[in-house]
């Protein structure tokens, strides 16, 4: 294993960077944690959002590093990694971001980061430097983990109109505003477990890579306690632009369509950060939501908006690679 020779500054000045991210993630993926419960009047904008933080950050003592894992040591070669890939990668996913969040589109946090690394690592080194079976698992749960929302969204949503068949729309809209905050609650858990990790492994690359940590020790409390800090503050301050497409402008929903979204999506992220990959809470919420809304009728989904947003995931990796791949050439030059 190669060790970097890199100052304790550039060290510190990648690892600001990297909570940067992290502070954006939160902020650019509040929305979706919380645009159910707000759009459906359950809870106000600002409870909603500090209920998300809250639980972004109780993540730390439910899931394990699992993702980190992945990211870490399962995306590109190790014997590549410096700090001119994590520079590249960083900025390249940080730019994306800023860009999608000015246009109100929720694309994903998680896959410009992979795009961003894909991007730095092949500028310095190459296609040989990916790592194929990691990248292969994270872009099948770009197809997955929408569709694993959309069949658990609607699933629920059948399940629960066949269970309260027989209920007055009042009390159904009465019982689900309660639930609601269990489901919002259980899918910020996952969001906090899942987005959390990914800043993490960027981290434990660039501590292995200049040789402060083992590449068999653990990751240090201090990376975890501040990447699951950094995420919560950036829900805290969230993305509010984004609130309006996710919340209203797919499908009109209700309490009970909110809970079948929020718990669809929750579902499809413990399993996936306990299986360790890293997915798109993006997508997953956005999946649970069409799947909720096309569970009552096709035409309760706005199609238009939904295709909108997916052309903005099939965006996502090739354009932060290549911003990635500018910065990179721009980190050499300048770090």
């Amino acid at each position: 294993m190669h060790t970097l020779h890199i100052s304790l500054y550039t060290l510190g000045f990648l690892i600001a960077l990297a909570l940067v991210f992290d502070f954006m993630n939160g902020f650019h993926d509040a929305a979706n944690a919380i645009a159910t419960v707000v759009s459906t009047g359950v809870l106000k904008p600002q409870n909603a959002v500090a209920m998300a933080a809250a639980f972004n950050f109780i993540a730390i003592l439910v899931f394990q590093l699992k993702v980190a894992t992945t990211v870490g040591k399962g995306t590109i070669d190790p014997q590549v990694v410096d700090h001119y890939v994590i520079f590249g990668a960083l900025v390249g996913a940080i730019v994306w971001n800023l860009v999608t969040w000015y246009y109100g589109i929720p694309s994903s946090s998680s896959h410009a980061l992979i795009g961003g690394l894909v991007g730095a690592a092949v500028a310095k080194a190459g296609t040989g430097s990916l790592i194929s079976s990691g990248l292969l698992k994270i872009i099948a749960f770009i197809v997955l983990s929408p569709l694993l929302g959309f069949v658990f969204g609607s699933i629920m949503m059948v399940l629960v109109s066949w269970f309260f068949v027989r209920s007055t729309p009042r009390r159904v809209d009465k019982w689900f505003r309660r639930a609601q905050l269990v489901s919002a609650s259980m899918y910020s858990l996952g969001h906090g477990g899942n987005d959390a990790q990914k800043t993490m492994g960027i981290i434990w690359m660039l501590l292995i890579a200049s040789g402060y940590v083992g590449e068999h020790d653990g990751l240090p409390l201090w990376v975890i306690i501040s990447c699951y800090t950094a995420i919560s503050l950036g829900t805290l301050f969230g993305g509010w632009r984004i609130v309006k497409t996710m919340g209203q402008r797919i499908t009109k929903l209700r309490p009970v369509g909110g809970f079948c979204a929020e718990t669809g999506g929750a579902i499809t992220l413990f399993m996936a950060t306990w299986l360790g990959i890293p997915v798109s809470t993006t997508h997953t919420i956005t999946g649970a939501i069409v799947g909720v809304g096309s569970a009552r009728k096709t035409s309760a989904v706005r199609w238009g908006v939904a295709g909108n947003i997916v052309w903005a995931w099939i965006f996502t990796i090739p354009a932060s690679a290549f911003v990635a791949a500018i910065a990179w050439w721009i980190g050499t030059k300048v770090l």
